[in-house]
Formats: C-alpha cells, sequence, structure tokens
C-alpha cells in the first residue's frame, strides 16, 4: 500500500514538472509579435473589385469598396505571420464606419524592416467620405501558424 502511495506521489510530481516546463518552453508560435502601421491613406477599389459590394452583418446594404495602404515596419528581425489588423475608421461626420469591430483584416507575412500593406473594406454606402483612419497597429506570430 505504501509502495503505491510512494509511485502516486512520483508521478504527480513528474506531471507538475512537465506542465510547468511547458509554460516556460512554448513554441516559437505563441510569441505575439506587433507591427507598426504608418502612412496610412486610402483609395478607393477598381471597378472590377467594387462590383456588387454590400455590407456584412444581418442586413445587406449597398456598400463602396475602399483599400486601404499603408506600410507596415517589423522590428523583430524576423517574419511575423498571420499579423491581424486592427483600427477605427470613422466618416466625415465622425461615426464609425464598423460598428463595434476593431479587427479589419490580415496581413499574411511581415518581413523584417519596412514593408507595404493593402487592405480592402466595405463602407455603407450611406456613409459621407472623407475617411478618417484612426488607431492602427498590427500584431501576428513570429513562428508559422496553423490555420
Amino acid at each position: 500500500m505504501a509502495r503505491v502511495k510512494g509511485f502516486r506521489i512520483w508521478g504527480v510530481l513528474i506531471a507538475c514538472v512537465f506542465w510547468i516546463s511547458s509554460w516556460v518552453m512554448a513554441p516559437a508560435a505563441w510569441a505575439l509579435a506587433q507591427v507598426s502601421l504608418t502612412d496610412l491613406s486610402y483609395e478607393e477599389c477598381p471597378t472590377e473589385l467594387a462590383e456588387g459590394a454590400i455590407t456584412s452583418g444581418g442586413a445587406s446594404r449597398p456598400a463602396n469598396c475602399f483599400i486601404i495602404t499603408g506600410n507596415a515596419e517589423n522590428k523583430t528581425g524576423k517574419p511575423i505571420y498571420n499579423a491581424d489588423i486592427f483600427g477605427r475608421v470613422y466618416d466625415a461626420n465622425d461615426n464609425p464606419v464598423m460598428q463595434n469591430r476593431t479587427r479589419l483584416g490580415s496581413i499574411d507575412e511581415v518581413p523584417p524592416g519596412v514593408s507595404d500593406f493593402e487592405l480592402r473594406i466595405s463602407v455603407p454606402a450611406n456613409q459621407p467620405t472623407p475617411l478618417k483612419l484612426k488607431q492602427f497597429k498590427a500584431s501576428g506570430f513570429t513562428g508559422t501558424v496553423r490555420r
């Protein structure tokens, strides 16, 4: 009986050591890296992309298509994968274009240094331009991410 109890204690201790060490030695994909987004601008989509644009959500309504462009700066020295783009887009009257939504899209790969990016968004047709792009940033992983 005492032997069984001893094995049980050692088993629990070994399991705890593995569990704690898994936190310390996390895979590289867990390393979330920040990307600065600068020099933001936008333009209307080419007609072949804009044709039939509608808003997302419950009711489909006519929308205007825009391409947001800018520079993505990766200071990590390693490629960043699957970087989610966050930001706020306002119309000419300072009304939010996308209610309750700050994730706007993603960049598949951001190489080290400064690179260009673009992002397509749909804006309800009844919201006036010019658009205001605020608080843009991105974050992704320095390791490969399975999707």
